[in-house]
């Protein structure tokens, strides 16, 4: 697989349910920089495992819907936003995040990625840029 394809994989996969993902998708010796809506952050392997696990536990169905992916040899940039489940509610859908992640492959891994996010909002030009797929 092309270093596209495995990122569209990795995305596109059951995000709710991804412990089982990280040694599929992630090395050993990966980081990934976060600039949030909390602030930076960088998270290594084990950290990345702690992450899904909260999101196992917070969320019934995570889904990506990716408007843009693009390659530029064993890098990969992914524009898309983040839609939740909860388990409080699993019958609504909401967008909870918008991101641009940066990742380089290592191995056909994700080895080091760069990401910015921000929390939805639900400015309908917003929505529509990110609705109108690019991939």
């Amino acid at each position: 697989m092309s270093a596209k394809e495995i990122v569209k994989s990795f995305y596109e996969s059951n995000l709710a349910n991804g412990i089982e993902l990280v040694p599929k998708y992630f090395h050993k010796e990966c980081q990934l920089h976060w600039n949030s809506s909390t602030g930076y952050n960088v998270k290594d392997y084990d950290d990345i495992i702690q992450f899904f696990k909260h999101i196992n536990t917070a969320y019934d169905c995570v889904r990506v819907q990716i408007s843009h992916l693009l390659e530029d040899g064993n890098h990969v940039t992914v524009r898309y936003t983040l839609f939740v489940n909860t388990i409080e509610d699993p019958e609504n859908e909401q967008a909870l995040a918008n991101f641009i992640s940066i990742w380089e492959l290592k191995d056909d891994k994700l080895y080091r990625g760069y990401e910015i996010s921000q929390i939805a909002d639900d400015n309908l030009e917003s929505y529509k840029s990110f609705s109108e797929i690019k991939v």
